[in-house]
């Protein structure tokens, strides 16, 4: 799969929205490209290359899965940690960025399971909710 979307040299930064996802790869498939794989699928994996792919660099809104670790005690279950970019996202809207996240990936078939296990939200992109409006 696209590996350049497993970077585990990545920094994260204190605006990336940080997920971890419990992973179970499909037999044969490594940890790896199930982590690349999810960060493609919920990033910029799906997008269509149209000619205005030349003005837009793709590496700013990609997805990145920066760290893998087993779960204890769970034979082939891994945590894939990936970071997201604030500018993947629509300002203030829940629902954009949880379809993004969640919306695409489920269905995947590098992967037997997968369960979205925590969600960091940058106080940057909360800001961006301007709450109920009355």
């Amino acid at each position: 799969y696209k590996l350049t979307y497993y970077t585990p040299e990545y920094k994260t930064k204190d605006t990336d929205i940080l997920a971890a996802f419990r992973v179970t790869p499909q037999p044969g498939v490594p940890p790896e490209e199930a982590g690349a794989a999810v960060a493609a699928e919920s990033s910029t994996g799906t997008w269509t290359t149209v000619w205005t792919d030349g003005l837009t660099s793709l590496d700013r809104y990609k997805g990145r899965c920066y760290h893998i670790e087993p779960v204890p005690g769970e034979e082939d279950q891994y945590i894939c940690y990936v970071a997201y970019p604030l500018d993947l996202f629509e300002e203030g809207s829940v629902t954009n960025m949880f379809t993004s996240i969640v919306g695409n990936v489920f269905g995947f078939k590098a992967l037997r399971a997968l369960r979205l296990e925590d969600l960091r939200i940058p106080i940057a992109y909360v800001k961006t909710f301007e709450g109920p409006p009355h």
